[in-house]
Formats: structure tokens, C-alpha cells, sequence
């Protein structure tokens, strides 16, 4: 299986090709896609991989080795990306006159992770390029560290060993090694979906409060033929 046609992001093919490094390649790959901005590579479809090719044998390393490895790379990827953001953010956004890196963005994303933070930081872990992403701006945006390592380790555990172990007992069902493409597009689509929800949920609240300033403003100040 080629994934979306391109074999270099085939996990298949990854995990195929990097022999009894496989395990070290998965974790390093882990690694940079949640600390090293490579959003390019393959997440939630190579842990299920995984999970698929201990269940096969292919990697004989025990599955609960396997899961805990995943989620401290991803963990220690979090710890990175979050450091690369507080670090950075100060350089990027302290510039009066640039028209990409504003202030006003940090403090937007400050108040984002106030409002949403453990939640995004939990749901974003099943999110492909928004878990790239999101660690940078948390550090970016200040969010607490205490907070966010808590809710980081919470999210790595539940998607580093959770989607490994789904692999892992689905993995030899004939219809999923069958259709494994589908399966995983799936899986995006299902792990998209809370954050549709919270961004549908967002502007219902925003809409709302639109129409409640609205009435308060007609309340105080009406209108007079």
C-alpha cells in the first residue's frame, strides 16, 4: 500500500524499510513530527502500522514496550516544541511593525489555551499538523507549564499507546488489513471530528453574544421614529 500514492509516506513502507531499527525510526519519527515541525510525516497512521506489525511478529518488541517508547517520544517531543515556542516567541512577536508575527496573536493564543487549553492539548494529539503545531504556540502563548505538561502527558499516553494498541488488535482483522488506507483515513476523520465540534460550538457562542450585545444595545439606547 502506497499511502495517498506517495511510498515515502507509506508507514508500510517505513517500518518495512528500516528493518530491526524499525521501533527507533517510529520513535524518532513520533519525535519530530510532535517537537520538529515535520507535519509532513505520518502520525496516527504509523502508530496503527505499529501496533499491526507487532501483532504480526514483524516487530518483536512486546506491544506494552512498544506503546511506552511511542508515548515519551511523543512527550518528549511536546517538551521540545514547547520550548522552541517560548524561546522563540519573544524573537518572532516582538517586532511593532511586522504584518505576520503580532503581538496580538500571543495574546490570542494566550487566551485560547486559558479557555481551551487542556482540551486542545489532549484533542490535538489525534489532530494531523495541528499537534505539530499547537505545542509551539502553547509555549508561544505562555500557557502554564505545570498545566501543560499535565494535559501533554494525559494526550501522549492516550494517542501514542492507544492508537498503537487499536493496530494492534484490529490490525489482523481481514477487513482492515484489506482496506488499511480507508481504515486510516477514517481514523483522521473521527479524530477531526471534536474539534469540528469545538469550532462549531465556538461560533455559536460567539453568535449569541452578538445577538445578546445586540438586544442590550437596542434595550438602552432604542430607536425613535
Amino acid at each position: 500500500m502506497a499511502l495517498f500514492g506517495i511510498k515515502w509516506l507509506d508507514p508500510e513502507y517505513i517500518i518495512s524499510s528500516m528493518g530491526h531499527f524499525a521501533l527507533v525510526g517510529i520513535c524518532l519519527i513520533v519525535f519530530a513530527e510532535c517537537g520538529l515541525f515535520a507535519f509532513f510525516l505520518p502520525g496516527d497512521s504509523l502508530l496503527f502500522v505499529a501496533g499491526l506489525f507487532v501483532a504480526s511478529g514483524a516487530i518483536e518488541t512486546p506491544i506494552w514496550l512498544v506503546c511506552t517508547l511511542i508515548t515519551l517520544a511523543g512527550i518528549l517531543g511536546n517538551v521540545v516544541g514547547y520550548a522552541i515556542g517560548w524561546k522563540a516567541g519573544p524573537a518572532l512577536f516582538d517586532k511593532p511593525n511586522s504584518k505576520i508575527f503580532k503581538k496580538d496573536y500571543v495574546d490570542k493564543t494566550h487566551e485560547f489555551f486559558e479557555k481551551y487549553g487542556a482540551r486542545a492539548i489532549v484533542l490535538s494529539r489525534f489532530v494531523p499538523v495541528v499537534r505539530t503545531f499547537i505545542t509551539a504556540l502553547a509555549g508561544v502563548g505562555r500557557m502554564d507549564p505545570k498545566r501543560y505538561f499535565t494535559y501533554s502527558i494525559i494526550g501522549g499516553i492516550a494517542w501514542g499507546a492507544g492508537i498503537t494498541v487499536l493496530g494492534y488488535f484490529l490490525g489482523e482483522v481481514s477487513f482492515v488489513k484489506e482496506n488499511l488506507e480507508v481504515v486510516i483515513l477514517g481514523i483522521v476523520f473521527i479524530s477531526v471530528v471534536p474539534i469540528i465540534i469545538e469550532v462549531i460550538k465556538a461560533r455559536k457562542e460567539k453568535r449569541l453574544a452578538a445577538e445578546n450585545a445586540a438586544e442590550q444595545t437596542q434595550i438602552l439606547y432604542p430607536k425613535h421614529d
